[in-house]
């Protein structure tokens, strides 16, 4: 079977799995995914005149904040990454929040009620856009928020779309133009900010291994907009992120994603999540590493539809259509047998290049 990334980043996900499993004194599987679990939550605008696919209203992203402040424990990222890696415990139901693209409604609408529950967040900039773009933040107010204990962390120097290719570029030369922009925008950051975290947000969550293998090579952790939590399990290269805003902010169902707990996935056949053509080569498959996890309820969703997943003892093989241009997901969620209310989440990306090789906004 094929693994779902590359040599090196496979030894390290198992490496990390190692020290976690070696430093964890609990017992119960259950517990055990519980104290090793969070939950990173993505937004954009903060606002109620900003596209509506990427925005929260100010009211709403409140009851967001009231709710993590009575149900859930709020953490640096940088906290929750050093303690997942080495394999230390988190408290349960732990919640990290960030945001992408560094619009200034983030300091204007947002940050008042952050600041009002001590909530520590993230946001991923282009540095790239500020002083060019009048929506974003100025490099006064990231560094007045870097003040007030607002980390800033990487989304390459200007948003562009990953995966894209240049007229003629081989794979070496689109991969060292790419570490050119991160590298350069890691660099404004620390000159502005004083701190190099080394994390990247892929822009539109868009990535392929070999992406996520080179950002690995340059020490970077790196974090997708594809669903589920995050555990020693993860892929540090490949962080899912749950999206809190337009469709996904109604907190009824968010509820449920903030105590959603990380499929332990042991392996895939899906050796890459950019797909030419549109068109899986063979079903989905993949296995599952935990006795907590009831698979005889395991349940899979792509883009609305149900899917009807075939499960045999661990593994799990999930025939998908066509998929579209642009991004996709197959969503595979499977609840706790020790945890009522609590459900294991999966989510495998999909990335589909136009006839011109040009992904959508």
């Amino acid at each position: 079977m094929k693994y779902n990334m590359g040599l090196r980043r496979r030894f390290v996900a198992f490496t990390s799995l190692v020290m976690a499993l070696a430093a964890t004194t609990v017992a119960c599987a259950d517990t055990n995914q519980k104290l090793n679990n969070a939950v990173v939550l993505l937004y954009h605008h903060v606002a109620t005149d900003t596209p509506a696919s990427t925005s929260v209203s100010p009211d709403t992203f409140k009851a967001h904040m009231a709710y993590l402040d009575s149900h859930h424990t709020v953490l640096p990222l940088a906290t929750v990454i050093e303690r997942i890696q080495n394999g230390e415990t988190l408290p349960d139901k732990t919640v990290v929040i960030t945001f992408d693209d560094g619009y200034e409604n983030i300091l204007t609408n947002a940050h008042p009620i952050l600041q009002e529950y001590d909530f520590p967040y993230t946001i991923f900039i282009n540095p790239g856009e500020i002083g060019s773009n009048a929506s974003q933040l100025s490099w006064q107010q990231v560094k007045a928020m870097h003040s007030d204990g607002v980390s800033f962390a990487n989304h390459t120097m200007d948003h562009l779309h990953m995966l894209e290719r240049n007229a003629g570029e081989s794979q070496t030369d689109w991969l060292a133009r790419l570490r050119d922009n991160v590298e350069q925008a890691e660099q404004a950051i620390e000159a502005q900010t004083g701190t190099s975290l080394k994390y990247l947000a892929y822009p539109f969550g868009e990535y392929n291994d070999a992406l996520a293998d080179m950002l690995q090579a340059q020490g970077y952790i790196a974090f997708g907009q594809h669903s589920g939590g995050i555990s020693s399990h993860s892929d540090m290269q490949t962080l899912p992120r749950f999206p809190a805003a337009g469709p996904y902010a109604k907190l009824s169902s968010l509820k449920t994603k903030l105590a959603s707990l990380a499929m332990p996935v042991s392996d895939s056949n899906l050796t890459d999540p950019e797909i030419s053509g549109g068109e899986l080569a063979e079903p989905l498959q993949f296995s599952v590493n935990s006795t907590d996890v009831s698979m005889s309820q395991l349940a899979c969703f792509f883009q609305g539809e149900t899917l009807n997943p075939t499960v045999e003892n661990t593994t799990v093989t999930v025939t998908v259509g066509d998929l579209p241009v642009g991004r996709s997901r197959v969503n595979c969620t499977a609840p706790s047998k020790a945890s009522a209310g609590r459900y294991y989440w999966y989510s495998q990306p999909f990335f589909v290049a136009d006839s011109q090789g040009r992904y959508p906004d």
